[in-house]
C-alpha cells in the first residue's frame, strides 16, 4: 500500500499555481516592455540568448523539481519490510504480591503503591530488556507475558489492586513456579525473578520453588516490603481487617522467610522502606547480570521510496542546468530552443 509518512507537506503544492501566476504576469510584463521598444519578434531576435521556449522549459523543470522535493519531504512509502536486529538483553519477571496485607501503610503511601513505584522506575531504566509481570495472592496468574513493550507494562502496573484476585492469601511458591515457566527458551541469557512481597506466606514451599528456579540458572531476588513493627490492613470502608476475635490484624514483614527464599534462589534480599535504597540496590543487581543476544524481527517498518524521487530530481536539475546557460552553442543550434 502506497502512503506518505508526513502528508502535511503535500500542502506545499499550493505554491505551484502561485508560481504559475507569477510567471504569467512576468511574461505579460516582458511582452509589454518589448512592444514599447518596437516589433516584438524583431527585438527578441536581436537579443542574444533570448528564447521564449527555453524560458518555458526552464520554468516547467523548476516546477517539477519543486514537486519532487515536496514529495520527498512527505516521505513516500510503499509496502512493508521486515527489520531484524540483535540486542544485548536480559529477561526479568516481576512476581508482585497483591494480597490484602500489601495495603498496609507501614511503608508510605502503602506497601503496594511503593512496590508499583519501584517497578515503574525499574521499567524506566531497562534498555532492550524483556519484562514479564505475574501477580499473586492465594493464586498466581500472568498479568503480562514477557515482552519489551514497556508502555503496556507500566499501564498494567498502575491498575494493579487486591481486587484482581478473589482467592486471598499468599502463595509465594505458586508465583515462583509460574514465573520460572514463563521465560523464553533463549540460550546464554540472564534471567531473574524479582519477587516483591511482605513475606506472609500461607502455603509454604517458597524456598523449594526458589531453589528449583536457581537450578535452571534463574536468579531469584526478593524485595521485602514492610517493617518489623507492621501495620493494620485497611479495608475499602475505612476500617481495618480484624480476626475472628474482633481484634485488629497487624501485618508484619517476614524478613527471615524472605531471606531464606532469596538465598535458595541465588539472589539477595532487599528491604523496601521509605527510602530509595531498595530501588538503587535492585538496579545494581540487574546491571550485574549476563546479557545475551536477543534477535528481534519486526514487520511494522514501511519501505521508504524517496530514493527513486531523489534520482529523478537529480536528472531534472542536470537538464535544467544544461539549458540554462545562455552561451551554450550546442543548445542554441537546436531549433527547439529558438523562436
Amino acid at each position: 500500500m502506497f502512503r506518505f509518512e508526513n502528508p502535511i507537506f503535500l500542502w506545499l503544492f499550493i505554491i505551484l499555481p502561485l508560481l504559475c501566476l507569477v510567471e504569467y504576469l512576468a511574461v505579460v510584463r516582458t511582452k509589454r516592455r518589448l512592444k514599447n521598444i518596437g516589433d516584438t519578434q524583431l527585438v527578441s531576435a536581436i537579443v542574444e540568448g533570448s528564447s521564449a521556449l527555453r524560458r518555458r522549459v526552464k520554468f516547467i523543470l523548476m516546477l517539477v523539481a519543486i514537486s519532487i522535493v515536496i514529495i520527498v519531504m512527505a516521505q513516500p512509502q510503499l509496502g512493508m519490510k521486515s527489520v531484524s536486529s540483535k540486542r544485548a538483553a536480559i529477561e526479568a519477571i516481576i512476581a508482585l504480591d497483591i494480597s490484602n496485607s500489601m495495603m498496609a501503610q507501614d511503608v508510605s503511601p502503602s506497601r503496594l503503591d511503593k512496590s508499583k513505584l519501584i517497578i515503574g522506575n525499574l521499567v524506566d531504566k531497562l534498555n532492550d530488556d524483556k519484562l514479564g509481570l505475574i501477580v499473586f495472592a492465594g493464586d498466581a496468574f500472568v498479568q503480562l507475558p514477557i515482552t519489551s513493550d514497556y508502555v503496556s507494562a507500566k499501564m498494567f502496573i498502575q491498575n494493579l489492586s487486591p481486587a484482581m484476585i478473589a482467592q486471598q492469601g499468599t502463595d509465594i511458591a505458586a508465583a515462583i513456579r509460574l514465573a520460572t515457566a514463563s521465560f523464553t527458551q533463549k540460550d546464554n541469557i540472564g534471567r531473574t525473578i524479582i519477587l516483591i512481597t511482605d513475606g506472609e506466606d500461607h502455603e509454604g514451599g517458597a524456598e523449594q520453588a526458589a531453589s528449583e528456579a536457581h537450578k535452571k540458572d534463574i536468579v531469584v531476588h526478593v524485595l521485602g516490603v514492610g517493617s518489623d513493627g507492621g501495620a493494620p490492613i485497611p479495608t475499602s470502608d475505612g476500617n481495618y481487617i480484624t480476626d475472628e476475635n474482633g481484634e485488629t490484624v497487624v501485618s508484619r514483614l517476614n524478613q527471615p522467610m524472605c531471606n531464606q527464599v532469596a538465598q535458595a534462589g541465588g539472589g539477595i534480599f532487599i528491604n523496601v522502606d521509605n527510602t530509595s535504597d531498595a530501588q538503587t540496590r535492585l538496579l545494581q543487581e540487574v546491571d550485574k547480570m549476563q546479557r545475551g543476544q536477543i534477535e528481534t524481527v519486526t514487520y511494522s517498518q514501511a519501505d521508504e521510496q524517496f530514493q527513486a524521487f531523489a534520482i529523478i530530481l537529480l536528472i531534472v536539475l542536470v537538464i535544467e542546468f544544461s539549458i540554462s546557460r545562455r552561451s551554450n552553442p550546442k543548445l542554441d543550434n537546436l531549433k527547439l530552443f529558438r523562436d
